[in-house]
């Protein structure tokens, strides 16, 4: 944690960025008390509250449209491949691929306050094909939501 901290104090929004959108793709980064730590600082004044949002908005979103990319051309061919594995046989996929056509816009936004589920949301998104201008307007009104609330909550808490 005290990695972040310094990450941010040295590098300030483009740190916030790159953590965020590469937080969102898979790496093990701390994505909520990244953006808690950022409304603290907002707090305290080192960063700007207005900004910190754009900023945490347009990584956490970019790293949502290069996972729906991921999936959408990676995805299948690999759950295709290794899918057996790991307990995803064709009949879930079909399954998976019907309930995200169904319920996948609403999914994208409650899966940015489950960890691990924002994640796979956005690839399977990406796998079963959804629309991009669909995703991208569903994945921004998420990102927004997420990073305001959590970033308000190091705020206020500060």
């Amino acid at each position: 944690m005290e990695l972040v901290n310094d990450l941010i104090m040295h590098y300030g929004y483009i740190a916030v960025f790159f953590m965020l959108m590469l937080g969102i793709i898979g790496l093990p980064i701390p994505d909520e008390f990244v953006m808690v730590l950022i409304g603290y600082f907002t707090h305290i004044g080192t960063l700007s509250y207005t900004l910190s949002i754009i900023i945490c908005f347009t990584g956490s979103l970019l790293g949502m449209i290069i996972s729906y990319f991921i999936g959408k051309k990676a995805g299948r061919p690999i759950i295709d491949k290794f899918g057996k594995w790991i307990g995803l046989k064709e009949k879930r996929i079909v399954r998976v691929e019907n309930w995200m056509s169904k319920y996948g816009s609403y999914s994208i936004i409650f899966g940015y306050f489950v960890p691990g589920i924002r994640h796979i949301t956005c690839y399977f998104c990406g796998v079963s094909h959804m629309r991009l201008r669909s995703y991208i307007l569903f994945a921004g009104i998420g990102a927004f939501l997420w990073c305001f609330i959590f970033i308000t909550i190091g705020r206020f808490l500060g």
